[in-house]
């Protein structure tokens, strides 16, 4: 749970950051988004070796194949929420004289929020899926770890109690993240 914690916060934390550089300002637009978009197909599970080679076995490669993983989902989710703020909402705030921080932070933020926060949910789900494959290779714990030595030794009931525990933790966290995006998202659950 710490690794896929510590892996999902990082790399949510720094995609939303940059996903509003990609969706309000012109040179994330130009410079940082064609980047982005090579190298959002790439699947994240390709690159554990690589996080290997550069980190070795330790904790550091694999908090670094999760926040990657992470990364992909919000990223995509947050820009295209902060990317699709409606034009009428820009011209009124600049009209009533919001310059560009108090525009992101009490416009664009809260109407991006439900993409941003689905974004986060994906990302979540995606940190444990992640933290299976990190786990599988250069542990000797963790539930990846187990999944594994059950598919080595041909235990089929360990690896479905596995997975069962895998599922549960998942829907927790799902929860959890929901719980606590729900505040910024309420607006748009009234609206329905």
């Amino acid at each position: 749970m710490r690794r896929a914690a510590v892996g999902f916060a990082i790399g949510a934390a720094i995609d939303v950051v940059v996903a509003v550089l990609t969706a309000t300002t012109a040179a994330g637009r130009h410079l940082l988004q064609p980047v982005l978009r090579v190298f959002a197909p790439i699947p994240t599970i390709g690159l554990v070796p690589l996080a290997i080679l550069w980190f070795g076995l330790g904790e550091n490669s694999k908090t670094l194949v999760i926040a990657l993983g992470v990364f992909v989902p919000v990223w995509i989710n947050s820009h295209s929420g902060l990317a699709s703020t409606p034009a009428d909402y820009l011209k009124a705030a600049r009209c009533l004289g919001a310059g560009r921080w108090q525009t992101l932070r009490k416009v664009v933020l809260p109407e991006a929020a439900p993409d941003i926060a689905a974004g986060l949910r994906v990302g979540a789900a995606m940190a444990f899926v992640l933290i299976v494959v990190a786990e599988m290779t250069g542990t000797t714990a963790g539930i990846g770890y187990r999944i594994y030595q059950a598919q080595l030794f041909s235990q089929a009931d360990r690896l479905i109690f596995c997975l069962i525990v895998l599922g549960i933790l998942g829907a927790v966290c799902d929860l959890a993240v929901n719980a606590v995006t729900t505040p910024f998202t309420r607006w748009a659950q009234e609206e329905r």
